[in-house]
C-alpha cells in the first residue's frame, strides 16, 4: 500500500489554513470556546496550565469527545493522535502496544488519577483491559517527562481521569447497547456533591463472541465488569482528602489461550494548605497487574503489585511557582515462573521551577532516583515559552530520560538477558503554537536520542544507538455546530548502528475528526491512514499501510434520553499491525456497528 501522506505538502496546507481564517475571526468567538480549544493540562508541568502555557506538545480529549465517539477499547481514541501509534494482536481486549514519538508502551508512563499503572513483568500497560466509559478525560503529553515521573517517561505520559462530579445532589447515568460479534454493554453510575463532599460511583459489564485473530481461526471472545468508586471531602480551611479505586476483572481468549484478568488501582490522599503560598500533598496509592494464563504451553501466573507514596509541595511567589517532592515506589511480583529477582523499591526526590516573566517564560526541573536494582539515575529537563503576540507562542525544550529492563527482559527463561543495561534518552524540541478564539494549531519539531535501546524479538539484546526524528502538526475548530480536529505526523525512528527502522513503528499518520450539531442530531466520523511498518529488525517483514473510516450518529430523543449508533471500519479495511512469531496475521475487526442508549448528563 503506497504512503497516505506527502508529509511536507499537507503539513504546509493545515499550518497555513487554519491561521488565515483563525486571525481573521479571533475576537469574535465565545469564551467557552477558548477553554475548550485550550484547555487546562495537568500533566505536563504537575500544576495546571493552559495547552498554550504548558510548553509542551499536548493532546486533550474532553468528556464530549470520548462521548460522541463511544469506542468500545480506550486504544481507539488514542490511534493516530499527534505522535501516536497504536498496534494491537486482534480485538476486543487483545493485546495492545502504544507507541508515543516512536517509543514503545514500555517507555511511556499511563497514569489514572495520579496513579501509574504498569505491569512489572512485561513493562507496559495493559491497555485494552480498561473500559473507557469508566473515564472523562485523557491528556497527552509528548516528550520526556522522567524529571517528573521517574523511569519509563522517554515517548511521553497518557493520563486517564475518572468523572468528577461538579452539579448538585445526585446525578444518576445509564447506558445499554449492543451490535457486531455479538456484543453487549451496560454501564450506571450516579455522581453528584453536597456541600464539601464530592462522590462517584459506576460499574460496566462488556461481552462478546469476538472474532477470529488469524485467518479461518475461531472467535476469540472477551468479557470486562469494571467498577468505580471515588469520594472526596473539602473542609472550609481548603484542606481536602479523598479516596479512589477502579477495578477491572474478566475473560479473554487469544491466539493459543485465554487469561482470567485483574487491572486496578486504588488510592488516598490528603491536601493541606500550609499558608496561603504552600500546598501540600501525600498520595499513597497501589496498582495491580494480575493475569493467569490458560495456553498450550502449560498455566501460568503473572501478578504485579506496585506500592508508592508520593509527597508533593507547591509554594506560590507571585506569578512563579516551585514544586518539590518525594516518592517511595516498590514493586513486587507473584509468578509461576521463577525470575532471579521478584521485587524491587526506588527512592526519588524531584523539583521544579516554574517562573513567568511574562513574555518569557521558563520551566526547570530535575529529579534524583535511587533504585536498589539498577543504581542512581539524574534526569532533568528545561523549557523556555515566549510569546510573539496574543495569539502565537514559540517553545524550546531539552529533557532527558531513563527505562529500566523489566523483570522480562532481564530473567525470564529463553527471552531474557540479565546483562541488559538501562535505556537512556535526550531529546530536544522546538514548537509553536497559534491560539485563537475559535481555532488552534500546534506544530512541534523534536529529535530523541537513545542510548541502550531494548529490542529483539528473541533475546533480548541492547540496541547501542538510536534515533528518533520526528513532526508533528494539530489543529483544531469549533465553528458554527461544527467541531473539527487533524492531527499530521512523520516519524522516522532509525537503529543507528544498521541504518533500519525501528521495528513495529508506522513513520506517517493522519487523523481527521470532523462532527456537526444538528439541533437534537448529530453527526460525525473519523479517518485515521498510516503507511507501512516492519515487524522485524531486518526490514524484512512489512506489514501494509492501511485506511480507516468510522461513522457515528446521535439522537436527543427526550429530556435526558440520547441514542448513539457507531460503524466502524466502514469500508471493511482488512489490516494488519503485528503478527505472531510463527509469521501469522493478527487481524483487526472488520466492519462493525454498535446501537447504545443514554440516560443522563
Amino acid at each position: 500500500m503506497p504512503n497516505y501522506l506527502p508529509v511536507s505538502a499537507a503539513l504546509a496546507a493545515l499550518v497555513v489554513s487554519p491561521v488565515v481564517v483563525a486571525q481573521s475571526d479571533a475576537t469574535s468567538a465565545q469564551a467557552d470556546s477558548q477553554s475548550i480549544l485550550n484547555p487546562l493540562v495537568v500533566t505536563a508541568a504537575l500544576a495546571p496550565r493552559t495547552a498554550n502555557e504548558s510548553l509542551s506538545s499536548v493532546t486533550v480529549l474532553d468528556e464530549a469527545t470520548l462521548r460522541r465517539q463511544d469506542p468500545v477499547s480506550i486504544t481507539d481514541l488514542f490511534r493516530g493522535q499527534p505522535g501516536v501509534d497504536v498496534s494491537s494482536n486482534g480485538s476486543f481486549g487483545k493485546n495492545s502496544s502504544v507507541y508515543i514519538r516512536g517509543t514503545g508502551s514500555g517507555q511511556n508512563v499511563l497514569l489514572i488519577d495520579g496513579i501509574r499503572l504498569r505491569s512489572a513483568t512485561s513493562g507496559g500497560a495493559a491497555w485494552s483491559y480498561l473500559d473507557p466509559r469508566m473515564f472523562e478525560r485523557a491528556e497527552i503529553v509528548r516528550g520526556p517527562r522522567g524529571s517528573l515521573y521517574g523511569a519509563d517517561a522517554i515517548g511521553g505520559v497518557v493520563q486517564l481521569f475518572t468523572p468528577q462530579a461538579s452539579e448538585e445532589g445526585p446525578q444518576p447515568r445509564l447506558s445499554i447497547g449492543g451490535g457486531s460479534f455479538d456484543t453487549q454493554r451496560v454501564s450506571a453510575g450516579i455522581s453528584g456533591r453536597e456541600g464539601g463532599t464530592r462522590y462517584s460511583f459506576a460499574g460496566s459489564h462488556l461481552t462478546t463472541d469476538g472474532q477470529p485473530v488469524r485467518r479461518d481461526g475461531e472467535d476469540k471472545g472477551y468479557d470486562n465488569t469494571s467498577a468505580l468508586a471515588r469520594v472526596s471531602h473539602t473542609f472550609e480551611n481548603g484542606a481536602k482528602v479523598g479516596a479512589l479505586a477502579l477495578r477491572a476483572r474478566g475473560n479473554n481468549e487469544y491466539d493459543g489461550g485465554e487469561n482470567d484478568f485483574v487491572q486496578q488501582v486504588a488510592g488516598i490522599y490528603g491536601e493541606l494548605p500550609i499558608t496561603s503560598d504552600w500546598h501540600s500533598r501525600l498520595t499513597l496509592s497501589e496498582s495491580r497487574d494480575e493475569s493467569d494464563d490458560f495456553s498450550s504451553f502449560g498455566d501460568s501466573v503473572f501478578n504485579t503489585k506496585i506500592s508508592t507514596a508520593r509527597w508533593e509541595n507547591i509554594v506560590t511567589a507571585g506569578a512563579h511557582e516551585l514544586i518539590a517532592g518525594a516518592e517511595y515506589s516498590e514493586d513486587k511480583i507473584d509468578s509461576t515462573i521463577e525470575y532471579d529477582e521478584t521485587s524491587r523499591s526506588n527512592k526519588a526526590v524531584f523539583t521544579q521551577a516554574l517562573l513567568d516573566f511574562s513574555p518569557l517564560t521558563l520551566q526547570a526541573s530535575l529529579r534524583f532516583d535511587d533504585n536498589e536494582a539498577y543504581g542512581d539515575e539524574v534526569t532533568g529537563s528545561l523549557a523556555a515559552g515566549y510569546a510573539l503576540d496574543s495569539n502565537h507562542t514559540l517553545r524550546a525544550s531539552y529533557g532527558t530520560a531513563f527505562n529500566a529492563p523489566t523483570y522480562n527482559q532481564l530473567y525470564y527463561p529463553g527471552f531474557g538477558n540479565p546483562d541488559l543495561e538501562s535505556e537512556t534518552s535526550e531529546t530536544a524540541e522546538v514548537g509553536v503554537r497559534g491560539q485563537y478564539a475559535q481555532w488552534f494549531w500546534d506544530a512541534a519539531l523534536y529529535q530523541t536520542d537513545i542510548d541502550n535501546l531494548i529490542a529483539g524479538q528473541g533475546v533480548q539484546s541492547n540496541v547501542p544507538s538510536s534515533r528518533i526524528r520526528g513532526a508533528e502538526l494539530a489543529s483544531g475548530v469549533e465553528l458554527n455546530d461544527w467541531i473539527l480536529a487533524a492531527a499530521l505526523t512523520y516519524t522516522d525512528p532509525e537503529n543507528r548502528l544498521t541504518g533500519n527502522r525501528l521495528q513495529n513503528r508506522a513513520t506517517q499518520s493522519v487523523r481527521l475528526d470532523i462532527d456537526r450539531e444538528l439541533g437534537e442530531w448529530s453527526l460525525g466520523g473519523s479517518w485515521v491512514a498510516q503507511n507501512h511498518r516492519y515487524r522485524d529488525a531486518q526490514n524484512q517483514d512489512r506489514l501494509s499501510g492501511y485506511g480507516l473510516v468510522n461513522l457515528r450518529a446521535g439522537w436527543q430523543f427526550a429530556p435526558l434520553w440520547s441514542a448513539r449508533l457507531t460503524l466502524e471500519n466502514v469500508m471493511g479495511q482488512d489490516y494488519v499491525t503485528t503478527r505472531s512469531f510463527d509469521g501469522a496475521d493478527y487481524l483487526n475487526a472488520g466492519r462493525a456497528g454498535f446501537l447504545s442508549v443514554h440516560f443522563g448528563q
